[in-house]
């Protein structure tokens, strides 16, 4: 694993985009539906248990929170939709400021999205991709809880929606993934290391800044 991603810490909180930091250095966004795992598989692939806040009730994630990774890099965890049992005025305001961002956003750099392994891409998700098309930014899914099925069956579920994506183009990507067992972590590492621009720049294994 890359322990870069071990350096992330929570940086802020925004509700609307003027609240953002500011729009420089290399930002990847976390999308997916209130009960995708989003928090789970974040805090996986950043080694640390409590970096992003899970809960058993889904869609507690109503703001954009910002976690650093160094000067210049940053996740992003996007507000789930989809289960929260909030007013509609409220998510309708939170898929405002969704769109704002992915369309706004100029150093966003690619989305993960996260799609529960068990269930077929839903209105939401496909969204997100019309998004990810629309503006030419790479959207690399998830297919979280992979560990709910046999490995057969994964395999299959992998390849069905590989299929099923392909004329989207090379720009969206899929692999299984389960924060509970660990299980797709390294690939997904190598995605964000290309997005991020990561680059040994000696052998101390320091990182290249992307404002550098």
């Amino acid at each position: 694993m890359n322990p870069f991603y071990h350096r992330a810490s929570f940086l802020t909180s925004a509700a609307e985009l003027s609240q953002c930091p500011p729009d420089e250095g290399i930002e990847v966004a976390f999308a997916g539906r209130s009960n995708a795992g989003k928090s789970s598989a974040i805090n996986a692939l950043c080694q640390q248990k409590g970096l992003a806040r899970t809960s058993k009730t889904p869609g507690r994630t109503q703001l954009l929170n910002f976690f650093s990774l160094d000067e210049g890099r940053r996740l992003v965890d996007l507000p789930g939709y989809g289960y929260a049992k909030v007013a509609e005025a409220v998510k309708l305001h939170w898929q405002g400021t969704l769109a704002s961002y992915l369309e706004r956003r100029r150093c966003l750099r690619g989305v993960i999205l996260l799609v529960d392994i068990r269930h077929p891409l839903k209105s939401f998700d496909r969204q997100m991709l019309e998004w990810g098309q629309h503006i030419g930014l790479p959207v690399h899914i998830l297919l979280t809880k992979s560990d709910k099925l046999k490995r057969g069956a994964t395999t299959n579920t992998v390849r069905q929606r590989r299929r099923e994506l392909a004329p989207l183009g090379e720009k969206v990507t899929v692999q299984s993934f389960s924060a509970l067992k660990r299980q797709g972590i390294e690939e997904a590492h190598a995605v964000l290391d290309r997005w991020f621009e990561l680059q040994n720049t000696s052998d101390t294994g320091q990182k290249k800044d992307p404002g550098a």
